[in-house]
Parts: C-alpha cells; sequence; structure tokens
C-alpha cells in the first residue's frame, strides 16, 4: 500500500519521559489550500497517510513522522484529482509518497524534512496542542493541529503558476493513541 506517514513529535530531553504515540487515521487529517486563478481558493486533503509521534512530559520536546499517500488526494472534483495524480503535478506514479520526518521539537514550532514530489526540505509547522487524555476504550490520547505553508516550485511543481498558486498551506490534524 502506498502511503504518506507522519511520524510525530519524540526527542525527549534526559530528564522528562516522552510518550510514544500512533496516529489514528480515523479521527486526523491532512489538509491543503492553494488559490485558483487569483479568485478563489481550492481546499483538498490525502485520504490516505499514517504516523506516529512522540513528545515529552513538558511538552518542550518531542518528534514526529508521517507518511502520505500521493494517490489518496482528494479535491471533491475527480477528473482535477486525475488531473493532480499525474506528472504535471504529484507524478503519483514516480512519487507514490510524501513524508515529513522532524529534527525537532520546541513545544511550538515542528521542524523537520518534507519530502514531496522527489525533493526534500526543510520545513516548520506552527503547532497548537489540542488536549490529552484518557479514552473510553482504556485508552489515552493527544491530539495536535500543525500548518505550514510551502513554495510547490520548492519541490519541483511549477505546472500552471500562477494560475495555481504556488504557495500552497497545509494543516494537519492529529489525534494519537499511546502505544
Amino acid at each position: 500500500m502506498k502511503v504518506f506517514t507522519i511520524s510525530a513529535l519524540a526527542l525527549a530531553s534526559s530528564i522528562t519521559m516522552a510518550a510514544d504515540y500512533k496516529i489514528d487515521p480515523a479521527h486526523s487529517a491532512v489538509t491543503f489550500e492553494v488559490g485558483h486563478l487569483g479568485v478563489s481558493t481550492t481546499v483538498g486533503r490525502f485520504n490516505t497517510f499514517e504516523g506516529d509521534f512522540s513528545y515529552s512530559d513538558d511538552g518542550k520536546s518531542g518528534n514526529a513522522n508521517f507518511v502520505i499517500n500521493t494517490d489518496s488526494i482528494d479535491t471533491n472534483h475527480e477528473a482535477r484529482d486525475k488531473h493532480l495524480r499525474s506528472p504535471d503535478f504529484l507524478n503519483v506514479k514516480q512519487f507514490p509518497t510524501l513524508t515529513f520526518k522532524s529534527t525537532s521539537f520546541d513545544g511550538e514550532t515542528l521542524t523537520g524534512e518534507l519530502t514531496l514530489h522527489g525533493v526534500t526540505k526543510t520545513v516548520s509547522f506552527d503547532v497548537d496542542k489540542v488536549g490529552e487524555g484518557s479514552d473510553p476504550w482504556g485508552g489515552y490520547r493527544a491530539g495536535f493541529e500543525a500548518s505550514t505553508e510551502i513554495n510547490r516550485s520548492d519541490f519541483g511543481i511549477t505546472y500552471f503558476i500562477p494560475g495555481v498558486s504556488d504557495k500552497t498551506e497545509i494543516d494537519v490534524y492529529v489525534e494519537g493513541i499511546r502505544q
């Protein structure tokens, strides 16, 4: 199965403990927004991804890793999705996954290596912790929201700029189950 894996938050200091979480895909999402012809915004998502994350008890360190199946792109328009999967944009046959592997987390900013379209660049996400607590099934969950902006041209995706904006906003909503 082709998958875009996001492995999240786990750089514990020697003083604090880290908790490991597996992303619950039924309660998580990876979305994006791009401008269209300077008159509107097109919103999409990736339907298939997996990952994990860890973060320290004090919330000031951690890590995350994600793998996203690029073929799972969904903008609620079949013809556009087919075009987005083509070599003009994601070229999913050659680049079946989009990955993120963090290198640092300070409680507010998650920085790491994003690989898209075969190109790896350092990106930083602004992160907000939504909450954490026990679930009704005896488990323990934590949730985060993260956002960043990239220029798709930095990753070699230049088709139809500026008709479809270069700037792309990425939002990640994760709920993880402690392992």
